[in-house]
């Protein structure tokens, strides 16, 4: 190999070197080019990065169908003194949401009635309403044909004790209500006034009212606001997902001219009572909050980390050639690594443009090693300074990639992303190191001495004071070490909750919180899943959830559920409230239509519709192609097999029951355990159970790097040698696993990807150290500059807000500062004499 590497790197193939290396710059730079123009864009939608779940098919179906029905959805309430005012600004919201962004007027939306519409095309928002005054109209149009399938409990039980009379004096005390529903044409053909309470019992209960087509919740005085409050409450849904940048801001701009034109509308009035506060939530408030965090967080960071990068190899050379290079270094990195990540995934995530500038502090290393290299020996050729380090920064190449290989074993396209971004980066600075800089980087250096100097007293420093001199000293630090990594590892804990992905100011947390109590608890994002073989069989066993989930309810497990139950009925109980009922139309008809005074000649109509409604059952086809079942569509799951196949065995038929305000999802959960047709679906934990598996995964996978990785070593070092080198970033990474404990700082996934490139940096620094021998001196200038740079990146990711954002950097911040101050006792090893150089 060192022939054919002497040919190579020899002064004559320079220019051919350089040639390869413009000319691969201006190949990728074409790819990227063409990447962007083919839709390659950046992507900002957290969830993107979440793992995948394994679920079965129904399952998936389900997930995928709430997620339609509650995505891109926001919430706003306009709370006000005075009802009437709350009221106004709720109306016009609604009108400006349904203009969205241009002039033109909107049009009505026919299929839901008052209250309700679509917004024009122009408009960012769909489904704009408040109350659906046109729901109740559907579901008379839809229940009075299967009147004689239902019946409610107090009535069902009526009829079975034989009430009948009961029911017929309750019937008259409607009839005679000045207040009551009841007609002629109702009488005759529901005498006993059964179906307007089935109606009603339809209808889900909750603490909203209506007025003038706006729902209305009351805010009961407190001591904030000591006069009871109106909040109108008006629902939207996005056109497009809220992660989607162009999506994003168009639906931001539509609701800001919509509440600003709420506010000048309000603002123009002197009394307090008329003055409106809104509250805001959806998914879209979330989205833009990190949106605008992560593009400040690149911006800061990736600016921040140059300016200091430059600054020290400005300090350290005292020449603008080096720092020149070094931009040169970087900025071919980022390049490669932008368009590769581009070309592979046909996106660019926001976070890993964020987790990505850290490669600024790790590309850099080989300018860095190059330069001090040169200054340690400064009579040889740019050539032979290559040769010099070539081992040492191949291996370091090899293992770095090592290390981000277990970043794209995460079940994250982010992370996967992040590691194809920084291998790809570093590749791009290797090349740069051997095909470039024998052209660009080949002017001797000014005399930089005093640096190498500040270098080696450091180091002459730690071996000196830092070193155990006795076999007492030797044990007294291995015992202290031993007892700081037992203690900080017994403390350590885990938290693997997926909502540490992103960061929520507290006042869109709070405006949430106020929304979701105003409707009584919202809806969370856990659901439940009845399953079964036939549509039947569904529908019994939602009738068989109906009193535990009331049970619930009372005992404050949830706050609240919507469920098919109410609306699809079972066969075999509507076909038990039919027969109930040939009491009234077959047996004491007679009776009946004496006591309410009704003419004899509506008896045999009411007896030929009791007659012929017998089997008319209420069934899914028909009720959800109805337009009173048009809204409960997506909680309904169609058998799997809807073709034609013979195979029955695997058909199964599903429903979706959603809840609000979960207090005690574990209690909540066991109530259902062992029922194998009710699944309680929680996405959020099943995603923070498959984060748990790969940090344990990721853990494992860096006791393996470090197996493979020292075997590599043995070959180049002996076994001895090879011990230590693994042993600098092992150790690293057990103080900061103890520090992370002691800091009462949860472990995640992101500490245990973050580990992963502690010991592909660590093991940069130790390698260098190793290949070295005696002459430490600007391997030492070379490691200082290599890790305040990468201090400088990690460390300001440890101040992001973003939790999962900081755990990387705060474990690296750790991990780096450790293998820096314990790869200089490396030299403990090598030397033959006790001066260093």
């Amino acid at each position: 190999m060192q022939p054919t590497l002497h040919c190579w790197l020899s002064p004559k193939t320079a220019k051919l070197r350089f040639a390869i290396w413009l000319t691969l710059l201006v190949v990728t730079a074409l790819s990227g080019w063409l990447a962007w123009q083919s839709g390659a864009r950046i992507q900002s939608d957290i969830l993107a990065m979440l793992p995948k779940v394994s679920e079965s098919p129904l399952t998936q179906r389900a997930m995928a169908q709430v997620e339609q029905q509650l995505a891109n959805r926001i919430y706003l309430g306009f709370i006000s003194d005075n009802e009437q005012a709350a009221i106004d600004a709720a109306k016009l919201a609604m009108a400006k949401l349904q203009q969205g962004n241009s002039n033109s007027s909107s049009e009505p939306y026919l299929g839901s009635g008052a209250g309700s519409g679509s917004a024009s095309n122009s408009s960012p928002f769909i489904d704009i309403s408040s109350a659906d005054m046109a729901q109740a109209g559907a579901l008379n149009s839809y229940y009075f044909k299967h009147r004689f399938q239902l019946l409610t409990e107090e009535q069902r039980q009526q009829l079975q004790q034989g009430n009948w009379q009961q029911l017929t004096q309750s019937a008259l005390e409607k009839l005679y209500n000045a207040f009551s529903y009841a007609n002629s044409e109702l009488i005759s053909r529901d005498p006993l006034l059964l179906y307007p309470d089935s109606l009603l019992s339809l209808a889900p209960s909750q603490q909203l009212s209506v007025k003038q087509g706006i729902l209305i919740a009351n805010i009961a005085p407190s001591a904030a606001s000591p006069k009871p409050q109106y909040a109108a409450i008006v629902m939207a849904k996005g056109r497009d997902s809220a992660f989607n940048p162009n999506a994003q801001h168009a639906q931001l701009t539509a609701l800001d001219n919509a509440l600003n034109a709420v506010t000048s509308q309000h603002s123009a009035t002197s009394s307090q009572a008329n003055s409106i506060e809104i509250i805001k939530a959806g998914a879209l408030f979330h989205a833009a909050a990190a949106t605008e965090n992560a593009k400040r967080e690149v911006s800061t960071i990736g600016l921040l980390s140059l300016v200091g990068v430059i600054t020290l190899v400005w300090l350290a050379f005292r020449s603008i050639m080096p720092l020149t290079i070094a931009v040169v270094t970087v900025s071919s990195s980022m390049l490669l690594a932008v368009v590769a990540t581009s070309v592979i995934f046909g996106e660019l995530h926001l976070l890993t443009l964020v987790f990505g500038t850290s490669l600024i502090g790790i590309s850099i290393d080989y300018c860095f090693h190059y330069y001090c290299e040169r200054l340690n020996n400064p009579q040889d050729s740019s050539d032979n300074i290559i040769k010099h380090i070539f081992t040492a920064v191949s291996l370091a190449l090899l293992t770095s990639i090592i290390a981000y290989s277990a970043l794209g074993l995460a079940p994250f396209p982010g992370m996967q992303q992040v590691a194809v971004f920084c291998a790809a980066g570093l590749l791009g600075a290797y090349l740069t190191l051997l095909l470039a800089y024998p052209v660009i980087a080949a002017s001797p250096l000014k005399d930089a001495s005093r640096a190498l100097n500040l270098a080696q007293h450091y180091q002459a420093f730690m071996l000196m004071r830092f070193t155990p001199s006795s076999q007492a000293a030797k044990l007294l630090l291995a015992l202290s070490s031993s007892l700081f990594i037992a203690a900080g590892l017994w403390l350590l804990s885990a938290n693997d909750d997926i909502r540490q992905l992103q960061h929520t100011p507290i006042e869109i947390q709070t405006e949430e919180d106020q929304l979701r109590r105003l409707l009584s608890g919202g809806t969370d994002n856990q659901f439940l899943l009845v399953s079964g073989a036939t549509e039947e069989q569904v529908k019994q066993q939602l009738e068989k959830l109906e009193p535990v989930l009331q049970q619930a309810e009372q005992e404050q497990l949830i706050g609240n559920h919507l469920s098919l139950t109410r609306f699809l009925p079972s066969q075999a109980s509507q076909q038990m409230n039919y027969h109930l009922q040939a009491d009234i139309y077959l047996h004491h008809l007679d009776s009946i239509v004496a006591q309410l005074s009704l003419d004899d000649s509506v008896k045999a109509k009411l007896v030929a519709d009791y007659q012929a409604g017998n089997r008319q059952f209420i069934n899914a086809d028909s009720f959800f192609s109805h337009q009173a079942g048009l809204s409960f569509k997506p909680l309904w799951l169609p058998a799997i097999n809807a073709d034609n196949s013979r195979d029955q065995a695997n058909t199964e038929y599903g429903a979706i029951v959603l809840l609000g305000g979960i207090k005690q999802l574990d209690t909540f959960a066991a109530l259902f355990d062992g029922n194998a047709h009710i699944k309680l679906i929680d996405k959020v934990g099943d995603i923070s159970k498959v984060m748990g598996h790969y940090r344990q995964l990721t853990l494992a996978f860096l006791a393996i790097a470090l197996i493979v990785a020292g075997l590599i070593f043995t070959m180049r070092f002996g076994n001895k040698l090879a011990a230590v080198v693994i042993a600098v970033p092992a150790l690293s990474a057990l103080l900061t696993l103890a520090s992370l404990g002691i800091l009462q700082n949860p472990l995640t996934l992101f500490h245990a990807l973050a580990l992963i490139l502690v010991f592909g940096i660590g093991v940069d620094y130790s390698l260098f150290f190793a290949e070295s021998k005696q002459q430490t001196r600007g391997v030492m200038l070379a490691v200082s500059m290599s890790a305040i740079s990468t201090l400088l990146a990690f460390g300001l990711l440890a101040f992001s807000k973003t939790p999962a954002i900081n755990a990387f950097g705060l474990t690296l911040l750790l991990g780096i500062s450790f293998t820096f101050l314990l790869s200089p006792f490396i030299q403990n090893f090598t030397r033959k004499s006790a001066n260093v150089d």
